[in-house]
Formats: C-alpha cells, structure tokens, sequence
C-alpha cells in the first residue's frame, strides 16, 4: 500500500446523511481551537425585535380601479416613402409644373436661328451680357443676373410656355455675362 491510496473508514449508502464530525478536543484556557490565520467567529445576531401588541387594522375593502392603456398596431400600414435627395425633389418640383412639350419648344425656341440675323435669341442675350460686362464686370453681372431673377418669377407666376422661353434665353445669356477669370480674381484676389 503507497502513501497516496485511501482506505475508506465507511461506507454510506446513497441517501443516508453524512455523521456530523467528532468534537475537538478541549484547547487550553485562553486559546482558541482556530489557526491563527482565522479570526473568531461572529456573535450571533441580536434577536428580532417583539411584535407589536396592537396589530394595524387593513383598510377597508373599497372599489378597485383598473387602468389600461392599448396601443393599436396595424401591421397592414405600408412603410413610409424615404424622403427624396435634394436633386430628386428639384425634378419633381420641375416636372410638377411643366410638361416635358413645353419644355422642349421653349428650349428650342431659344436656341433656333431668327431667319433674318442667322443668330438665336439666346445668343443674342449673351452677346449683349458680354458687351454689358465688358462696359464694367459690375454692370454685366448685375444685368444678367437681375433679368434671369425677373424671367424666374415670371415662371413661377405664370407657369407658360413664354415665361418659360424667358428663362431660357436668360439662363444661356448667364454665359455672356460671366467670366472664369472673376472666379479667380475673388479667390486669390489678384486683378489685372
């Protein structure tokens, strides 16, 4: 037999209480039968405090009142439209309030050659804002921009194929009026 193998003082059945341990053995007076590296155990909790001698009456048996909130869901509802992009929105916003027809003669109206001069409208408008802005920048811009603000307004007023004949021919004359070279002027701040 090695010094590792148990040998079993006892053999309990299943089910059956394991003996509590043998007392220990009577320490000497002032000492304790603990290791040193455990302290002593608690006292006992005080004892519960009396019950009272007039118990509280319960409160009269009285109506008794049930609130209940119900949330309806109907799984029926169809999920909301996502919201358009701001290009989207601006094409509806356009197509909305005018019919592709008018468009394209309003646009063709612009661009086509008046017979006697072999030059459009539109062309003629951005010859005149160049001319304008050639005179002074501030005179040419002011001019373009503030004719094509009228013509807009008039569209938006009116929604005609005329107003909308306006808006083309100004918006090409925008072209006239306007120069990559003041772009440049405003940004770096260097002037000829």
């Amino acid at each position: 037999m090695s010094k590792n193998e148990i040998t079993p003082s006892a053999v309990y059945p299943a089910g059956t209480p394991i003996p509590t341990a043998p007392p220990l053995p009577a320490a000497p007076a002032g000492s304790t039968n603990l290791p040193p590296w455990r302290t002593a155990a608690a006292p006992p909790p005080p004892p519960p405090p009396p019950a009272p001698q007039h118990p509280v009456p319960a409160p009269d048996p009285g109506p008794i009142e049930h609130r209940v909130t119900v949330e309806l869901v109907y799984p029926e509802q169809p999920e909301p439209e996502p919201e358009l992009g701001r290009w989207a929105r601006l094409w509806a916003a356009f197509t909305d309030h005018v019919k592709p027809w008018q468009a394209l003669v309003a646009l063709g109206a612009a661009v086509l050659p008046i017979p006697w001069t072999g030059y459009s409208a539109a062309t003629t408008w951005a010859y005149t804002m160049h001319e304008a802005r050639e005179m002074h920048v501030g005179l040419g811009y002011t001019l373009a921009f503030g004719v094509f603000a009228i013509a807009v307004r008039r569209f938006t007023a009116h929604r005609g194929v005329v107003a909308l004949w306006a808006v083309a021919v100004t918006g090409i004359g925008l072209f006239g009026a306007t120069d990559w070279y003041d772009a440049v002027a405003a940004i770096t701040g260097v002037h000829r």
